[in-house]
């Protein structure tokens, strides 16, 4: 089943209650707290106070978006990371694959990327949380053969992948990258831009593409999250046109 929400940074001036406001005026089912702004990492008690009002609001806590990045320069601490997810009630953990494009990195960047991934997903699963990469540029999962090789690599039943449109990519090719980490795939991240400027475009102008996206991510099984992430204008009133459109494609 799929379900809708919103990806709590794409409104970081706003506060957490303002965003949950915001989210169920919209009708969406869920959010994803953002680590950075909304429900900092390791901040137990903002943590707790968020879930609280997204509960009150009839809302589901869908993820947390940390901001971990695996590999060997990281600094942040995973037992932060899982501290505060626990705290939201959040299911799943974002991370980052990393901080290098596939092509910048070697033979020793990559193990040490597997190591670690194997052992926060071992650390959040004694936890009961899954965790999950950002399918994102400048980072591992950046082309599709080392997505699946990373995850593949990793090999651990905890360790999953999000997906959202490389925006520059036709859609046949965003469907192959799709289709790279549709074993392993989480929650989605959704958006409209123009692929030639980066202009952020409402939803309901799209040509048809996330209609062919969501018919495939319809058929893997278990639930999952489409969520909006970025909105025209970052206005909340994009957001409330975004969302109906998204309501009426799910």
């Amino acid at each position: 089943m799929l379900k809708s929400g919103l990806v709590s940074i794409s409104f970081r001036k706003l506060t957490p209650r303002q965003v949950v406001n915001l989210v169920a005026q919209g009708g969406l089912d869920g959010i994803e707290w953002g680590g950075d702004i909304h429900a900092p990492h390791g901040n137990v008690a903002v943590a707790r106070e968020v879930a609280q009002m997204t509960r009150d609001a009839g809302l589901a806590v869908a993820a947390y978006g940390s901001y971990f990045n695996i590999g060997p320069e990281e600094v942040l601490k995973f037992e932060q990371v899982v501290e505060s997810a626990q705290a939201l009630g959040a299911p799943l953990i974002r991370v980052w694959a990393g901080k290098k494009s596939p092509a910048d990195a070697d033979d020793a960047y990559r193990a040490a990327c597997v190591k670690q991934s194997r052992a926060i997903a071992e650390m959040a699963a004694k936890a009961g949380i899954v965790v999950a990469y950002e399918f994102h540029r400048k980072t591992l999962t950046e082309t599709d053969d080392c997505a699946k090789w990373l995850l593949k690599e990793v090999g651990h039943p905890n360790m999953r992948s999000m997906w959202q449109p490389r925006v520059k990519d036709p859609v046949d090719v965003q469907l192959a990258g799709l289709e790279a980490v549709f074993p392993w795939l989480t929650n989605v991240h959704c958006f409209n831009w123009e692929p030639a400027t980066n202009e952020r475009l409402f939803l309901d102008q799209d040509t048809g593409n996330w209609r062919r996206y969501l018919d495939r991510i319809a058929q893997a099984p278990g639930d999952r999250y489409v969520m909006i992430e970025f909105v025209k204008g970052d206005a909340p009133e994009s957001f409330l046109r975004d969302a109906k459109a998204l309501k009426g494609w799910l």
